[in-house]
């Protein structure tokens, strides 16, 4: 009788460790495709029908990153991603966390189990999708130009010669080494965050700043810099997705639930309007 109810004690512990890929555990594949929103319809859905999570993950964040991630006036970490996040981690039943990493290491990160997910206007290009478990895109962006309004350059082809500064780590770097300009380019200078960048720009130790035009458009509008963008060129569309370890397909499954039915409750829409004004989320 001892050994049976041994049996079943175990058997109900192990269940209810099912359910959050946090960083402290390895979650890995159920090897599902993930649930769309067809199949998490309706306010109902998002009580009843959606994945649970117990305990919290963790979120790893670039937090100099204006809208997506940064911090207020008050030091707390802000912004359109951290909202989304919030709203997800509320509908998915458990807490998460705001983690700051270093940029340039982000996929190390994620390989040590120190954050579950990359969430933070992550560009998906092939490399991150063959390296990391990403969810459907939610937003597009695009790798743009930004000079001082003194500038002469009015068109990508005025960057040959010049001096060119991207965040380390970043799209933007891999889209300018990408481009067939790059050998023309005079210089390109990697930081760690895409303010040094546009600080160095201000001081003229930069010619021009590649950088999300997501980010550089809210930088540009909430700061007062003497800077333009270049209409006349870019570097190419992108798309953001949310990237956990890869092989993480029951954490990727459990969150693309959610985003989905946040798309259709309009509580997505709701934070992109906070944000940006409009509804940009890609539904």
């Amino acid at each position: 009788m001892k050994k049976l109810l041994s049996i079943i004690l175990t058997a109900t512990l192990m269940a209810g460790l099912v359910g959050c890929g946090t960083a402290a555990s390895e979650n890995t594949s159920s090897g599902s495709e993930p649930a769309t929103s067809a199949e998490n319809s309706g306010e109902n859905a998002v009580s009843a029908d959606l994945p649970h999570i117990d305990g919290k993950f963790i979120v790893g964040l670039d937090d100099e990153f204006p809208p997506m991630g940064f911090r207020d006036d008050n030091n707390e970490i802000v912004g359109f991603d951290i909202d989304l996040a919030k709203a997800a981690a509320e509908k998915l039943g458990c807490e998460v966390e705001f983690q700051p990493i270093d940029w340039d290491t982000k996929e190390l990160e994620l390989e040590s189990n120190n954050i579950d997910c990359i969430w933070n206007g992550l560009t998906m290009t092939d490399e991150r999708v063959e390296a990391m478990e990403f969810t459907k895109p939610y937003l597009k962006n695009k790798q743009i130009i930004i000079v001082k309004n003194s500038s002469p350059i009015k068109s990508k082809d005025d960057l040959k010669g010049k001096k060119i500064g991207v965040q380390a780590g970043s799209s933007a770097l891999d889209a300018v080494e990408g481009d067939d300009i790059k050998d023309e380019l005079g210089e390109i200078s990697t930081y760690d965050t895409n303010i040094l960048a546009f600080t160095d720009l201000d001081i003229e130790r930069l010619d021009a700043v590649v950088a999300d035009e997501i980010v550089a458009r809210y930088y540009l509008a909430n700061n007062e810099n003497d800077f333009r963008i270049i209409e006349n060129g870019d570097f190419g569309d992108e798309l953001y997705g949310i990237a956990a370890k890869k092989g993480n397909t029951e954490f990727v499954n459990k969150l693309q639930a959610v985003l989905d039915s946040m798309s259709e409750d309009g509580t997505a829409a709701k934070i992109s309007e906070k944000w940006f004004g409009e509804d940009i989320y890609q539904h």
